[in-house]
Order: structure tokens, then sequence, then C-alpha cells
């Protein structure tokens, strides 16, 4: 770009001395004939009358010797040097269609364009809010909710889930939850259990000998066996022999309770009440709605009403039960 610029200086201080030399020595050659004019009409001039020779010579003597003398060609192009050096010296000659690049290697090395594509960037994302003058947040662990049937656990902080997919099934599944902060903590399961053989009882409708299991929120009351305390929290009841019996006549004055010597069903079986756990169902003891709902250990079959899990699943919920939780059942349909 540098060495374009210097011979476009170059040029134009050339053609201004030729022109300017030109004019200065068409100049002085017209000027040399006039003056050899006036010459010749003094050289002419009548010698006699010696007074208009003196006349003449006055009146172009002085032209003649300054035509002749004054300036010559040869000045008008060095004028015209002068005049070109001065108006290129100093000044950098720039083609309007040249874009001026840094003098870098990289930039030298590069090829000339004639033109550049304007890229623009896309905007910058909105800064972030800055929050200010409020105390620091610390995130809470997740917790779940659980199903919708907890949201009927009261206070209770232990719950045991029980869910069947549709009235008539006989088998369903079981979780345990243990309350955490606001919510629920899943603790074991969901494992599979079983129900009455008839299903689900709608809330409200278990009847004695039906066959369903009764569908609602319960506690509980005391744990049981044939087979001595595996180490649970609740109160233990030992199944001694065929004398315990859980009267489940409803004209009974001791309907829907643990009797030694009496009439009712039978506690002295196994596997299914080796470990079991007294579900506290119709604790008014109201005369047909229902007795000897327990969750105890399945014999891979419907029971009579009762939920049952394989026994160490059964035992893992029994030694967990804790009274100072208030532990609570939650049974029914999905």
């Amino acid at each position: 770009m540098v060495g374009a610029g210097a011979m476009v200086v170059v040029v134009v201080v050339v053609v201004g001395a030729v022109v300017v030399g030109a004019v200065g020595v068409v100049g002085a050659a017209g000027e040399r004939e006039q003056a050899t004019a006036r010459a010749a009409v003094i050289a002419n001039a009548p010698a006699r009358p010696s007074a208009n020779r003196r006349a003449a010579t006055a009146a172009y003597g002085s032209e003649v010797t300054g035509a002749v003398g004054r300036r010559p060609w040869w000045i008008g192009a060095v004028v015209g040097l002068l005049l070109a050096g001065c108006g290129g010296g100093g000044t950098t000659v720039t083609s309007a269609a040249t874009t001026a690049v840094p003098s870098t290697p990289a930039a030298a090395a590069a090829p000339a364009t004639s033109t550049a594509t304007a890229t623009t960037p896309p905007p910058a994302p909105p800064p972030a809010p800055t929050v200010t003058g409020g105390p620091a947040v610390t995130q809470a662990p997740a917790v779940a909710t659980g199903p919708a049937g907890l949201d009927r656990a009261g206070a209770a902080r232990q719950a045991l889930v029980v869910t069947a997919r549709a009235y008539g099934s006989t088998t369903a599944t079981l979780t345990t939850w243990q309350r955490a902060g606001a919510g629920w903590a899943a603790v074991g399961g969901p494992w599979p259990a079983d129900v009455g053989r008839a299903g689900f009882a709608p809330p409200g409708a278990k009847r004695e000998g039906d066959g369903r299991t009764p569908s609602g929120t319960f506690g509980f009351d005391f744990a049981f066996g044939v087979r001595p305390d595996p180490g649970v929290h609740l109160p233990f009841r030992r199944v001694t022999g065929p004398s315990i019996v859980w009267d489940d006549v409803p004209s009974s004055p001791s309907y829907n309770q643990w009797v030694d010597g009496g009439r009712g069903e039978a506690m002295d079986v196994s596997p299914a009440y080796d470990y079991g756990v007294v579900i506290a169902y119709n604790t008014d003891r109201t005369p047909g709605l229902g007795s000897a709902i327990f969750l105890h250990v399945s014999t891979g079959r419907p029971t009579s009403g009762c939920v049952s899990l394989p026994v160490d699943r059964l035992l893992e919920v029994l030694r967990w039960l804790d009274p100072a939780q208030a532990p609570v059942i939650v049974m029914g349909v999905a």
C-alpha cells in the first residue's frame, strides 16, 4: 500500500514539472520574439533624429534586455518541481476503496479484499439479578409426599400403606413410610401382600364373615405370636395354646377381643399366627361390623379379611413399628 502511494507521488511530481516547464519554455520563446521585433524597430529607426532613436530605446530597450534575461525556461521547471513537491510532501495518498489494515505480519500476509462483511455478535444474555439484604437460604432435602392416603394419617409419624388396584382384587402392595419434616420418606417396600378373599370393602362397608378387608386408616393394638417375641417395640402377647381365641361372635359380650377359653377364631395356628399385630379396627366392638383383623404371616393364599406378608418382610415391619411414633395403617383401593 505504501509503495503504490509513493509511485503516485513521483508520477504527479514528474507530470507537474513537465507541464510547468513547457509553459515556461513557451512563454520565454514568445517573449524572445517580441523582444527581437522591438529591437528591430529600434535598429531601423532613422539615425537622423537621435531624439526619436532615444525615445524608441527608452520605450523598448529595457524590455528587450529584460525579455532576454527574464524567466528562463528551466526556472519554470524548477518551480513546477517545487510546487509538486509541496503538494505531495508529508501527505499519504489512500485509495477510497482501500480499507486500512494494521501493520502486523499476519495482516501483511493476508490477501487484499475490496469488501468486508460485517458480523454482528449475538446479544449477550441479561445479567442475573443480584439479591441483597436477605438471609442465606439453605435448600432442604427432597422428601416424598407419599400416596394420597397419608393425608389421613393424622399425627402419626409412621405409616403402612396397603393399596389394591381395584375392589375384588386379593393382592395388594405394602409400603412403609416415615414422616420427615413436612412430608414422608419411604422406608420399605413396596412389597406384595395378600388381602381378603373378596378384596377390599368400601369404607364403612365391612361386615362380619364377608371375607373382605376393611378400607380406612387404623392404629395398632399389640403384637402377638405362637413363637416368642422377635424383638418388637409394641406390647407382645404369646399364644400359649389352643385355648387362646379371638371372639368373633357378634352377640358375645367379649366380641372382637382376645379371649383365653371361649368361643371364637383359634389363634394357635402356624405359620399364619407365628407372628402378627392386631389392627385396631372396630375398637368400639360394634356387633356385626367385623372382628379379628390382623397383619400376619402370609400362607400364600388370600385371607378371611386380614393383611399378610412373607415372614421376613413381616418381621422387618414389626421390629420397625414404634408406639412412640403413633403408627397407623392406611388400607384401600388406589
